[in-house]
C-alpha cells in the first residue's frame, strides 16, 4: 500500500495533465493506422501470396504490414526508413535525410525572415497610414487566395530568366505564405494598446514613433509571436512546394518527388515525418523566443 500510494498520485497528476490523454490518443490512432494498412493492402499482398501458394490469413496480415512498396506504409516501416536515412548515412550524402532537411531547412529559414520582415513592415504602414490601410490590407487578404501550387512554377521562371537561382526562389515562395499572418497579426498587436495609454503617451509629449517603440510594440509581442508560429509552418510548406516545380534534386520536396516518381512509399512518409518534426522544432523554438522576450517585458514570470 506505501507503494501505491505514490504511484497512484503520480497516475492521478499525468491523467489530469496531458500526458496520459496525449498517450491515448497517439495509441489510438496507430492502432486506426495499423487496421487501415491492413485493408489497404490486402488486395495487393494476398495476390502474391496467392500466386505463391502461401496465402493465410495471418500470412496476409503479416504481409500487409511488411509489404516492400506498400500503399500504406505503417508506422514501424516509416521508423525503419528515418533511422536508416538519418544514421546509418552520412549526412552529407543524398541518400540522407538530413541532407535533404537541411536543404529545405535553409530556404525555409530564409523565407520566414523575408516574410516576418516585410510582415512587420506592412503592418507599421498600414498603422499609421489610413491610405494603406484601405487599399493594401485587401490586397494582402486576396493574395493569400491564390493557389501556391499556381503561383510557384511563375515564380520560379520568373526569377530564373531574371538570373536568380538556387536558394532565393524557393526562400520567395515561403516569403509568399509566411508575411501574411505576420501582418495580419502585426497589424491587430500594434492596435491592441488601450486608447487611455496612448493618450498617457501623447501627454508626455511621445511623437508617434516613441509611442510605436515604447508602447505599440512591447504591447504586439504576444500577437507577434503567435503569428509566427503560424508563418514559420507555412514558410516550410512554402519550401517543400518551391522544390516540386524545379526539378530539384535536393530538399524533402525532390525526395517526395523521386518517392513518387518509383513508387516508394515509405520514402515519401518518411520525407512526410521528417518535414513535420522539423516544423514541430520550428515553432518549439518560436516558443522559446516568445517565453523569452515575454519574460523580458514583464509579461511571463
Amino acid at each position: 500500500m506505501g507503494y501505491a500510494g505514490p504511484v497512484g498520485r503520480f497516475l492521478r497528476r499525468r491523467a489530469e495533465g496531458r500526458t496520459i490523454p496525449v498517450i491515448a490518443v497517439c495509441l489510438a490512432i496507430l492502432g486506426l493506422w495499423y487496421c487501415a494498412a491492413i485493408g489497404v493492402n490486402w488486395a495487393t499482398e494476398t495476390d502474391k501470396l496467392a500466386r505463391a501458394g502461401d496465402y493465410s490469413t495471418l500470412n496476409a496480415v503479416a504481409a500487409t504490414w511488411s509489404a516492400e512498396r506498400p500503399v500504406l506504409p505503417v508506422p514501424h516501416q516509416i521508423v525503419a526508413e528515418v533511422w536508416k536515412t538519418v544514421f546509418e548515412v552520412r549526412p552529407t550524402s543524398p541518400r540522407s535525410l538530413l541532407f535533404h532537411a537541411w536543404v529545405t531547412l535553409s530556404s525555409t529559414l530564409l523565407g520566414f525572415l523575408f516574410g516576418s520582415a516585410l510582415g512587420v513592415l506592412l503592418a507599421v504602414g498600414i498603422l499609421f497610414s489610413r491610405t494603406l490601410d484601405k487599399s493594401l490590407m485587401p490586397w494582402v487578404v486576396i493574395s493569400q487566395t491564390i493557389p501556391i501550387l499556381a503561383i510557384a512554377p511563375m515564380i520560379i521562371v520568373v526569377l530564373n530568366s531574371m538570373g536568380v537561382q538556387g536558394l532565393l526562389p524557393k526562400a520567395f515562395i515561403s516569403t509568399y505564405l509566411s508575411f501574411f499572418p505576420v501582418t495580419v497579426g502585426m497589424v491587430k498587436g500594434l492596435r491592441s494598446p488601450d486608447r487611455m495609454l496612448i493618450d498617457l503617451m501623447h501627454s508626455y509629449s511621445a511623437n508617434s514613433l516613441q509611442t510605436l517603440v515604447k508602447l505599440r510594440f512591447p504591447a504586439s509581442l504576444p500577437f507577434l509571436f503567435t503569428s509566427m508560429k503560424v508563418a514559420v509552418a507555412a514558410s516550410l510548406v512554402g519550401a517543400i512546394v518551391g522544390e516540386l516545380p524545379t526539378g530539384a534534386v535536393a530538399g524533402l520536396g525532390a525526395r517526395l518527388l523521386a518517392g513518387s516518381y518509383y513508387g516508394q512509399t515509405i520514402q515519401i512518409w518518411s520525407a512526410l515525418v521528417m518535414a513535420s518534426l522539423m516544423a514541430a522544432v520550428l515553432v518549439w523554438l518560436v516558443g522559446l523566443c516568445e517565453r523569452a522576450a515575454l519574460r523580458r517585458q514583464g509579461m511571463l514570470r
